[in-house]
């Protein structure tokens, strides 16, 4: 963890905006919200982060640049037809989302083209992390930062999996960030760390602030961004520490949804999807530039919106309408749902703000639905409110909705919702120790042999070993339980497991994880085999011992392997990735 380290520094790699911040030791013992982050800006859009988009030269190893540049030089290449040997990545984060992959994922970019997903990642975190020390060397007397007197931060959802954790740490490293200054925090957990410091005028308009909340009180963390919607229940403990109370769980959900609407009614009012790809390929610049005032009018609409919204239509949309479906785009708008509610008068396509509101519904409804849901169970019980962060959270749409939808909540959204993960990590960096108790997503266990016993085991499971005895292979033996509660640091209870041949020299060990609480064999659905390990075993004969403490609740796991005959212990790091 960060110790003494002279700064901390946080990345937070998200699947639409990505930025960095950071604080010096001597300002977080001052004031622990007085972090340093970045403005980015591109056109007429101002952003407290930057889109995560890439350009990356020919050689598939150099990255050109990153966020607002790398759109726009992208679009330049693409108007002059010299784009084809660049490759360009925009939202690619989301495909460390809910499925599994290994060290070897590709990603296409907006071509088609592939490139290892772990080259893309650890050049974008090498640019925000060579970025965040450019500007804060710049603050330091005499000299710049050595790699010791850093600690980093790198956030990752809360919903991810395992692997995908990995593969972040992983590219972290690639990127030039050393394996003792890094520790990886988890976004809901990072955005209420932060808001637990903040006074009260600076916790919106409900003028409500965590830190009054004392030990036994409840919330529910809403991080919604643009990828995915993270959501947390969290109870304060005695000292001011958090405890989690139900294991992080979500979708995607996020602002990304809300764009994809408005493309596929671009798409509903040309009467014809061909329209908007042909003008992607084409027409990027204006493509992007399109998006980009879409993005500010996304952040203006609220439910009181009574007045038509305005967009500005680009002039090539309309000639490729023209020339695709032999018709202008005042004609084909008149043969759509949408002819009494869209009007193209000059440039200007007016819009009713019922359409625009619908753009919201698919991804607000998901949201409140899984949150009521969530505050039916009776392990969630007692949230007295709802902290909105993400940069989604700062929408009036979803704002009114979460009010609505929980009028007996107070419902917290700080200034600056979309920075609260970023400013958190900070605070996380300094003070990891905040976070004393985790929930389980899975239950981890072993496989283990046992005599066969025909009153709970089935025959088919019956194999005979060399001895000539009856044994139940593939057995699961849990390490750890699903919905468990886990103090951060502390091992599970020990387990004990015995070599079976004379001769053995190792114990192989392999690591499984199951959605179910109560797997009884490793081959049952939902079990999935995460690692394989090798324990050394010294001496002769059969039943020598090994225990087992497995070390869960931070953001990674450790497996503590001890001989009983010699003391001798052994540490795995879980290895996720294939």
């Amino acid at each position: 963890m960060a110790g003494n380290s002279l700064l901390v520094a946080a990345i937070d790699f998200g699947t639409t905006y990505s930025g960095w911040a950071f604080s010096f030791k001597h300002e977080f013992e001052r004031d622990a919200t007085k972090v340093s982050a970045k403005n980015w800006s591109g056109g007429q859009l101002v952003s407290l982060k930057g889109p995560t988009c890439a350009l990356i030269k020919s050689d598939k190893q150099t990255l050109d640049s990153f966020g607002y540049e790398a759109e726009s030089k992208y679009a330049d290449l693409a108007t002059d037809g010299e784009h084809e040997p660049w490759f360009f990545f925009k939202r690619f984060k989301m495909k460390l989302f809910g499925q599994g992959f290994g060290r070897n994922l590709m990603l296409e970019d907006a071509s088609g083209k592939k490139l290892l997903a772990k080259t893309v990642f650890s050049l974008c975190i090498k640019y925000l992390k060579d970025d965040l020390i450019k500007l804060s060397e710049s603050r330091i007397a005499g000299g710049g930062l050595r790699d010791e007197d850093i600690h980093w931060v790198l956030t990752v959802p809360a919903i991810w999996n395992d692997a995908a954790k990995q593969f972040m740490r992983e590219a972290a490293q690639e990127a030039g960030i050393l394996e003792d200054k890094l520790t990886i925090a988890l976004e809901p957990e990072a955005a209420s760390l932060y808001c637990r410091h903040l006074p009260v005028e600076k916790c919106g308009s409900d003028k409500t602030s965590l830190s009054k909340f004392g030990s036994g009180k409840r919330y529910l963390v809403l991080d919604a961004g643009g990828g995915t919607v993270d959501i947390t229940v969290h109870e304060v403990m005695s000292g001011g520490n958090l405890k989690e109370l139900d294991k992080a769980s979500g979708g995607a959900w996020g602002g990304v949804q809300v764009d994809d609407a408005f493309f596929q009614f671009l798409s509903e009012i040309q009467v014809c999807s061909l329209v908007m790809t042909k003008f992607k390929d084409m027409h990027m610049e204006d493509y992007i530039d399109l998006f980009r005032d879409f993005e500010v009018k996304k952040r203006e609409i609220g439910p009181k919106k009574d007045t038509k919204v305005t967009f500005r239509m680009r002039t090539a949309l309309a000639d490729l309408v023209k020339d695709m479906r032999n018709e202008t785009l005042q004609e084909t708008i008149k043969k759509t749902k949408y002819s009494n509610q869209v009007k193209l008068v000059g440039d200007k396509l007016r819009v009713d703000p019922a359409v625009v509101k619908g753009f919201f519904e698919p991804s607000v409804n998901s949201i409140v639905k899984h949150v009521k849901g969530l505050l039916r169970e009776i392990t969630n019980s007692g949230v007295e409110a709802v902290l909105m962060v993400g940069g989604f959270s700062e929408s009036p749409m979803l704002q009114e909705s979460v009010r609505n939808n929980f009028p007996g909540l107070r419902i917290i959204v700080p200034d600056e919702a979309g920075l609260a993960v970023l400013k958190g990590a900070v605070i996380f960096g300094h003070s990891p120790a905040t976070i004393s108790q985790r929930v389980s997503k899975y239950t981890y266990g072993t496989d283990i042999a046992e005599d066969f016993d025909q009153t709970k085991h089935a025959i088919s499971r019956m194999s005979i070993a060399s001895d000539g005895s009856q044994r139940c292979t593939n057995v699961f033996s849990k390490l750890a339980e699903a919905g468990q509660t886990l103090v951060v640091g502390e091992p599970q209870d020990e387990k004990t497991y015995t070599t079976l041949l004379e001769d053995q020299t190792a114990m192989g060990m392999n690591i499984y994880a199951s959605t179910y609480k109560n797997p009884g064999f490793i081959d049952d659905v939902g079990c999935q085999k995460i690692d394989t390990f090798s324990v050394p075993v010294s001496g002769r004969g059969k039943g020598r011992a090994v225990t087992v403490k497995t070390i869960f609740g931070g953001t990674e796991i450790d497996v503590e392997c001890k001989e009983v005959a010699t003391g001798n212990i052994t540490h795995l790091k879980v290895d996720f990735l294939s």
